[in-house]
């Protein structure tokens, strides 16, 4: 139980016009600052103050990444006891709320349409960037091996790319179907599937953002280096558990947390690596349990740069 002087110091911080705008769309998922500040209209100190007075009070949650922040509302703790209870009786109708929804989606098109852009340049050369940065074989060995030799009826592959995780995985699986944004990247993907005699999987444009539930449902999702082009993975995240059969599993390749802001400027990516607290808390969020976590060093000194592969699983699985 909290003491009187705390819990009046959570209700004062929410208890402000501002403020509880931005607990509203830090509902919705994870924000910089410079969102935050483009949603709302308002300038970057005063946004800030705003969020350091939620963030004292223990109702959201500030994480440094570089250059930027980005917040999230509190996991746990009264103040995110509290967050969840008043973000739940905020009304979507009325005309602010409206308004901030509208730039959100605005913003977050913006984002992807930028994202888009940068992979239709890249596509026929997708597969060697990331050799360039990224121990792939062991990665790809890992992945397949979390696996356990099973061959399971349906594989789900976001943001599929040039379909190369199709590729790997066809051995255990009896179909896929990889989802991407990008038809630059799809056309790869066919490409690749065809030469490689792979029937049993296809490819399709989608909003790995806003997912088609008639994708599913999956044995296994598979999200290879995806995340870290979302601000806010933990929506991502839950809009693909959605996907996945009861007892299913999604395994994640990504980024431990680097310094490299080349890659936010240079390859679109907005978020510099994924740690182990931000992933358990999004997948608990998301009705996940981490199963297990793996490292691979990057083997270019220069770059620094590790590799994650996480394993999730469906918590009603032991239900």
């Amino acid at each position: 139980m909290a003491g009187l002087d705390e819990l009046v110091v959570v209700l004062k911080a929410a208890g402000e016009d501002t403020r509880l705008r931005l607990l509203a769309l830090l509902a919705d998922g994870d924000h910089s600052v410079k969102d935050l500040t483009a949603i709302l209209d308002q300038s970057q100190p005063r946004v800030s103050r705003h969020l350091k007075l939620l963030a004292d009070a223990g109702l959201v949650q500030r994480h440094a990444e570089g250059a930027w922040a980005y917040y999230r509302l509190a996991p746990d703790g009264q103040g995110a006891d509290l967050g969840r209870w008043i973000t739940a009786r905020l009304d979507a109708e009325t005309p602010e709320r409206q308004r901030d929804r509208a730039r959100q989606a605005e913003m977050r098109a913006e984002q992807q349409s930028l994202a888009a852009d940068y992979f239709a340049k890249v596509a026929e050369s997708w597969d060697l960037l990331k050799t360039l940065h990224v121990p792939e074989a062991a990665v790809e060995a890992a992945v397949l091996a979390e696996l356990g030799g099973r061959k399971v009826d349906l594989l789900v592959d976001l943001g599929t790319g040039t379909g190369r995780m199709l590729e790997v995985l066809a051995p255990a699986y009896e179909r896929a179907v990889g989802v991407d944004s990008s038809r630059e990247m799809l056309a790869v993907a066919r490409a690749r599937l065809a030469a490689s005699g792979i029937s049993h999987a296809q490819v399709r444009l989608g909003d790995i953002g806003g997912l088609d539930p008639s994708i599913g449902p999956a044995d296994v999702i598979v999200i290879h280096q995806v995340l870290h082009y979302f601000d806010d993975p933990g929506r991502m995240l839950a809009q693909a558990r959605r996907l996945l059969k009861r007892g299913g599993e999604i395994l994640i390749v990504d980024f431990a947390p680097h310094d490299l802001e080349f890659l936010r400027t240079d390859h679109a990516h907005r978020r510099l690596g994924l740690s182990r607290q931000q992933m358990s808390d999004w997948a608990s969020l998301a009705g996940l349990d981490v199963l297990g976590m793996r490292e691979f060093p990057s083997d270019t000194k220069d770059r620094g740069l590790t590799v994650c592969l996480w394993h999730l699983g469906d918590r009603t699985r032991t239900e």
